[in-house]
């Protein structure tokens, strides 16, 4: 900080650039260290989402399967016999629609759910494979 002296009594008159400089170097280096972070628990966070909400939809299948002897036709079909609240969000696509339907062997319906995203987890498999 600078002093200036007026009238003999010595006046803080601000900050230097060079501290400021100073500053902002150290408050980059920072966030160098903490923005990386942030994205990675990020990413693991849309894939602990999405691991439950595929134990929740499958089990809601199973459910269903037990209760009437077949599999339901659409996800939608199971929000509507109370088997799942609402179709859920997949946090990898961000939609609800983009859910890829794997049918019966031989059959229709849904037998099993998978994300609709081509992208690599962070294990190096891909998220359509879950």
């Amino acid at each position: 900080m600078v002093l200036a002296t007026v009238n003999g009594k010595s006046r803080r008159l601000g900050f230097t650039l060079i501290e400021l400089l100073v500053v902002l170097a150290i408050m980059a280096s920072l966030l160098t260290l903490v923005v990386p972070r942030y994205f990675q628990q990020t990413d693991r966070a849309q894939e602990t989402v999405l691991k439950h909400n595929l134990v929740a939809v499958r089990d809601g299948i199973d459910k269903f399967f037990a209760d009437t002897g077949r599999y339901p036709s659409t996800l939608e079909e199971m929000v509507e016999r109370k088997y799942l609240r609402e179709v859920p969000l997949d946090p990898i696509t961000n939609r609800r629609d983009s859910w890829r339907i794997v049918p019966p062997e031989g059959g229709t319906g849904v037998y099993d759910i998978k994300s609709g995203s081509d992208a690599v987890a962070k294990d190096g498999t891909n998220y359509n494979t879950w």
